[in-house]
């Protein structure tokens, strides 16, 4: 199983590309773009801005949903469905780093499936 906040291997070859303004598509659709992003090894994560999709809304994605970045197209993807992002943890401005939040991220999305 991979941990959480971990990339899966092969996902991110591109080092040092930063993937912020990157737009974000979830399995159903695009949810936004990348407003912020950690590549810390055991601590990668993006902070996505859903914008208008869930009125302003910002949600943090462990590295481990992420199953494809496209450096040309500018463009993540996740292996979530719009709904299990909808559904996440609120992201609180103040504590998102926290390790009390980062063990509710990373158990949430560890309920669902991975996808390939």
């Amino acid at each position: 199983m991979t941990e959480p906040w971990t990339y899966r291997e092969g996902v991110v070859s591109d080092t040092g590309v930063s993937l912020i303004g990157f737009d974000v598509e979830a399995t159903d659709g695009k949810i936004g773009s990348v407003d912020e992003e950690s590549s810390a090894v055991g601590d990668s994560y993006l902070v996505v801005d859903t914008g208008f999709w869930i009125f302003g809304k910002k949600v943090v994605m462990p590295a481990s949903t992420i199953t494809r970045v496209d450096t040309q197209e500018q463009k993540v993807y996740l292996a979530r469905t719009k709904e299990e992002i909808k559904d996440a943890p609120e992201f609180d401005e103040n504590t998102y780093r926290e390790p009390d939040y980062r063990q509710q991220v990373g158990d949430y999305y560890g309920r669902y499936p991975h996808l390939p």
